[in-house]
């Protein structure tokens, strides 16, 4: 069978097995590439039912590895519906790794390319604009490989449990994966041989380890390990030899290594070379290359230079064969970046963003240098050998020689596609180069804008995945942040200058737009009013700005009203309302000092930003994020979200404290929230929360009650998520990854998100799933003593009148309650929880409620107490805050300070310590 029609040569033994087992071993893998282990339940049925279910799906996954071909992934006519089995699916990945190569699997009906984006990889086919992700690792992929007849990927990362992971690229189904193969940091190379059988890894830790791999078995160790030492360098670039596999190079920016396998030993040999053996400047190495001819290899360097070295006439065949430099060559003008060989040409990309291509002699034979863009990162060439479908003719027919189609990458994060034999190059894919903070959706089309710190502003076309508007922003102008008003007319950028331009996105040139001056800080949040006659900006000086709308001879003015440094810490978030009674706009500012700020907008004078009130919301917590909660109840609530994993209803008029709810426990605090829109038209029967903290992004059904079944979280960004927005409609969530210079869509599916919170239970159910031991454990029982224990004390323990049954408690006992818990609440939080209660039905009955029930009071406790145990190092720390030094510079505090301070200051006197820090 030929790889067009199934499996090919290469395919590893299990896979042709009639489908007796896969990779996993027994883990099936879900859409997104992960492992999901079954847990078997304690009767036998249950565990012969999970190993039922696991055969059915290795040999469907098997079945579809062995019967697909290269139209399996991408047909020709696009007819597949995608699937949508959880509430978050990563539908689309805007941007690249602009450190790792690109390699290009076209053939010749398609345009395929395969590159890295944060944790995923890419299988993207530009002829129909079309994405398959590659999902299974947890960390920003690393390293990545393709085999020479392209049928089988290789993705590698280096983070905590790192994988690798081989794919086969007809199906998208991962068929191998290998688990801790460098534990000791991940891996930082890897490479295919060209009969696909053999795999090497190099590890990122200082002492490499280079392992070899055959990947087509079983076996789950390497078949032969050696260390590299730190005194050959860091190991940046590896290969198999073209014809013999026992044969590797590789190479750091000093040193090139020969590596030989003789069956189960790996040895190497490192030849010095210096500036003095040709007496001239070497210059760093960048890549190396097995010659064409088989036997000399090559090396380029950041100088323009090429080192050759060969093999000693004199030198015996057995064992490692010695290997010396013989020549220098001063092959390009600029430094040379990727070196790299198609059939007989040696090719190579320059700093400059050109690309030559040489003969075995390194007599040039065709240039490309009318690109104009950055250092060349990588080249690969198209996997057919002739238009025609005939072999590789040296000479074309107007006696030039045939070069392949290739994908060039670059360092600016740019993809092209090259045709020698046609015309221009073909722009693929242009990223940012830097950090991507800023994004925001149009509010009623299916675009979104994002800016980076490269300067670069693009807007695309979510839905037909089309460039609308791309502009490289001058003058050194870093875009920290994006904003649209509510009609979709302006868009206002936020620059790490402190500078603000809004533009006009109706007008057709970039002129119509407004640049002022609002800070000599960076521009950390913009936001516009409802009815689009303010713009608001916050900066890292902690200073809120107002700007406003002014309409002169019929054009658009946007002037400078007003700026306060309304907080001593940074601002967390900024926030538009409109009044209760009318559609005037409200302000508010939320800072790391704990304080809810919020602006006088019409009382305000030019250069006079007044303030309309000041509250602290938080003793210990800091708040993070602040939004506004949707109209499910008679009142109008600020949401807001605190680094103790609670968020908090703040009445909009009041500022009052009126619920305190567990929020979302995904491994950090939630760091930015937004209520997800409904679609147009359409009556919202049910509202939901989207958040992202520091590496994912969730999904939150309201009303919130602190339930966990609620909430839904994906990995999105290993190295940090920085931002979101969700699409007019609904249907898509936009996260950015800041350093990983990425932007991710995010489809949702609502419906999933309810049967994973069913699943949960119902009413109470769900909570005593919080409780140490569920609702069966000593804690519950211990809890229902001492509610009954409650019951009697409000009716006096040694009453002898006849006792009145009642199923609450009285709200003044909620506190000893708590108490005799374990929980010890401040005064602050045990107000906040009397209010809570007794304002609970305040709007809908006009009357207070001065009892709780055993249930109501399981939710209040779950809700208030801490969510994770006390941490050590943070109560050490803390004790030191309260100390002095003694003699010895040691901070000490002994028993009677202590005691004075709990029971004299308290509260008081913790906090400010927390303020001086």
């Amino acid at each position: 069978m030929s790889d067009a029609d199934g499996v090919g040569s290469n395919c590893p033994s299990w896979v042709t097995e009639d489908g007796a087992r896969t990779a996993s071993s027994g883990a099936a893998e879900d859409e997104q590439g992960r492992e999901t282990l079954a847990v078997p339940g304690e009767d036998g049925e249950t565990v012969a039912g999970w190993h039922k279910l696991g055969d059915i799906q290795e040999q469907q996954e098997t079945l579809q590895v062995y019967t697909a071909t290269p139209r399996t992934l991408f047909p020709l006519q696009e007819c597949r519906s995608p699937r949508k089995t959880h509430p978050l699916t990563l539908r689309w990945a805007f941007g690249m790794n602009k450190t790792l190569p690109v390699f290009s699997l076209q053939d010749k009906e398609r345009l395929v390319t395969f590159y890295a984006c944060a944790h995923v990889a890419v299988m993207c086919d530009h002829t129909s604009a079309s994405q398959h992700l590659l999902q299974g690792h947890c960390s920003p992929v690393s390293c990545l490989c393709a085999s020479e007849d392209r049928r089988w990927l290789v993705t590698a990362d280096k983070g905590p449990d790192s994988l690798v992971i081989i794919w086969d690229s007809y199906s998208g189904i991962p068929v191998r994966t290998l688990f801790d193969s460098h534990p000791e940091g991940g891996v930082a190379q890897v490479a295919m041989s060209k009969d696909s059988k053999l795999l090497v890894t190099v590890g990122s830790r200082d002492i490499q380890r280079v392992c070899i791999w055959d990947w087509t078995t079983e076996t789950e160790t390497p078949l032969c390990v050696k260390e590299v030492g730190p005194e050959y360098g860091r190991q940046q670039h590896i290969l198999f030899h073209p014809t013999d596999s026992n044969q590797l190079l590789s190479n750091s920016e000093s040193r090139v290594l020969f590596h030989t396998k003789d069956k189960a030993r790996l040895e190497f040999s490192a030849p010095k070379i210096s500036d003095k053996t040709f007496r001239k400047a070497v210059g760093p190495f960048s890549q190396s290359i097995f010659h064409p001819g088989g036997v000399q290899a090559v090396t380029a360097t950041l100088t323009g230079n090429v080192l050759v070295w060969d093999i000693p006439h004199h030198a015996a065949s057995p064992g490692l064969p010695p290997r010396k430099a013989t020549k220098l060559i001063q092959l390009e003008m600029h430094g040379i970046s990727v070196l790299t060989q198609i059939d007989s040409f040696i090719v190579t990309g320059d700093v400059q963003g050109h690309v030559t291509v040489y003969d075995e002699h390194f007599k040039q034979v065709e240039r490309f240098s009318q690109f104009g863009l950055g250092p060349v990162a990588s080249i690969s060439f198209s996997r057919e050998e002739d238009r025609s479908g005939g072999g590789l003719s040296e000479l074309h027919s107007e006696s030039k020689p045939f070069i392949r189609r290739f994908v060039l990458s670059t360092a600016d994060t740019i993809m092209l596609h090259v045709d020698p034999q046609a015309g221009p190059p073909q722009m693929l894919l242009r990223g940012h180069s830097e950090a991507v903070h800023a994004v925001a959706c149009h509010p009623c089309q299916p675009v979104i804008a994002t800016g980076s710190h490269c300067g670069l502003l693009r807007i695309w076309n979510y839905q037909q995945k089309e460039l609308v508007y791309c502009r490289v922003i001058q003058e050194k102008r870093l875009i920290q942040c994006l904003a649209y008003d509510a009609q979709g007319v302006c868009l206002a950028l936020g620059f790490t200058c402190g500078a603000v331009e809004i533009m006009d996105t109706s007008a057709s040139q970039d002129d119509e737009s407004h640049l002022l001056k609002c800070s000599s800080h960076c521009i950390s949040h913009v936001a516009f009013s409802l009815d689009s006659q303010y713009l608001a900006t916050a900066d890292t000086g902690n200073t809120v700005t107002v700007i406003r709308l002014h309409f002169e001879s019929g054009r658009k003015v946007w002037r400078y009203l007003g700026r306060h440094r309304s907080h001593y810490k940074p601002i967390q978030d900024l926030l538009f309302g409109v009044q209760l009674d009318s559609n005037q706009p409200r302000l508010f500012s939320l800072g790391m000092d704990r304080m809810l700020v919020e602006y006088d907008i019409l009382g305000s004078r030019e250069d006079d930003l007044r303030i309309c009130s000041v509250e602290r919301i938080e003793q210990g917590a800091v708040p993070t994020c602040m939004t506004w909660y949707p109209p499910l109840t008679s009142e109008h609530f600020l949401l807001t979200a605190s680094d103790h994993f609670k968020m908090k209803l703040f009445n909009s008029t009041t500022k009052m404290c009126r619920k305190t709810l567990l929020g979302p426990t995904y491994g950090s605090p939630v760091k930015k929230i937004a209520s997800l829109p409904a679609p147009a038209g359409e009556s919202q029967k049910s509202h939901y929360l989207v958040f992202i903290n520091e590496d994912k992004v969730g999904l939150q059904i309201l009303p919130l009650d602190g339930n966990p079944h609620k909430s839904f979280a994906m990995l999105c960004h290993p190295t940090g998520a920085s931002s979101f927005t969700c699409s007019y409609d609904g249907k898509y969530i936009f996260t950015t990854g800041g350093v990983d210079c990425t932007l991710l869509s995010w489809e949702t599916n609502l419906n999933a998100l309810e049967a994973v919170a069913s699943l949960g239970g119902q009413g109470i159910e769900p909570f005593y799933g919080l409780l140490e031991g569920g609702r069966d454990g000593e804690f519950y029982k211990e809890m229902e003593d001492y509610f009954y224990h409650c019951q009697l004390r409000s009716q006096a323990v040694d009453t002898v009148q006849p006792r009145q049954l009642s199923t609450a408690i009285p709200l003044a006992e909620v506190p000893f309650m708590m108490r005799a818990l374990g929980f010890f609440p401040t005064e602050q939080e045990l107000q906040d929880m009397h209010n809570e209660v007794r304002f609970s039905r305040y709007a809908e009955t006009g009357k207070y409620v001065t009892d709780v029930g055993l249930e109501e009071f399981i939710k209040l406790y779950v809700n208030h107490r801490p969510a994770f145990e006390a941490y050590m190092p943070e109560m050490e720390r803390l004790f030191e805050l309260l100390g002095c030094p003694n003699d010895k510079g040691e901070q000490c505090l002994n028993r009677e300070e202590l005691l004075d301070v709990l029971q004299a200051r308290g509260v008081t006197l913790y906090h400010s310590h927390i303020e001086k820090e």
